[in-house]
């Protein structure tokens, strides 16, 4: 009894442990630019500061804003947890005003970090391949499996 006693406040403490940190992700940090759907994208993060990272993305086609996306990456007890908000031009939510899209921290390795959505329909990998490079690749469930796809490809901007 006293094994299966044990056992049980094992099982406690590990909900308690916290599954990773900003500075897991810190390797966001900075400008970056790439191309999509025929136009450009360009993303920046700021490092860790506090219980916090934010950040934005915008593009752009034929020389007018198409989206906006501002991120909030916010230190929770579970771990990290990522805030995403859309606008269309004129800052014109396509989320309600009090919701946002949540993806919580699943694990991270060198330079790269996982994520997924709350409604468990999408996974979003953060990876920087290189100094230079970074990914957004996003994941849905196919045939029982993860399939993930490059969704943005930028490279680092002074």
């Amino acid at each position: 009894m006293l094994f299966f006693a044990g056992m049980i406040v094992s099982a406690a403490n590990a909900q308690n442990v916290v599954k990773g940190s900003l500075n897991d992700i810190n390797f966001l940090d900075g400008r970056w630019k790439g191309t999509y759907n025929g136009g450009t994208i360009e993303a920046s993060w700021t490092a860790p500061e506090g219980d916090n990272i934010v950040g934005f993305i915008r593009m752009v086609k034929e020389g007018k804003a198409t989206l906006y996306e501002l991120f909030a990456f916010e230190q929770t007890e579970k771990g990290p947890v990522a805030h995403v908000k859309h606008f269309k031009p004129g800052m014109i939510s396509l989320e309600e005003k009090e919701v946002s899209d949540t993806y919580n921290f699943i694990e991270a390795k060198k330079n790269e970090a996982l994520f997924e959505k709350d409604d468990i329909s999408v996974r979003i990998i953060y990876e920087r391949r290189s100094q230079n490079q970074l990914v957004i690749r996003r994941g849905k469930m196919e045939n029982n499996k993860w399939e993930f796809i490059d969704l943005f490809v930028f490279n680092r901007i002074p």
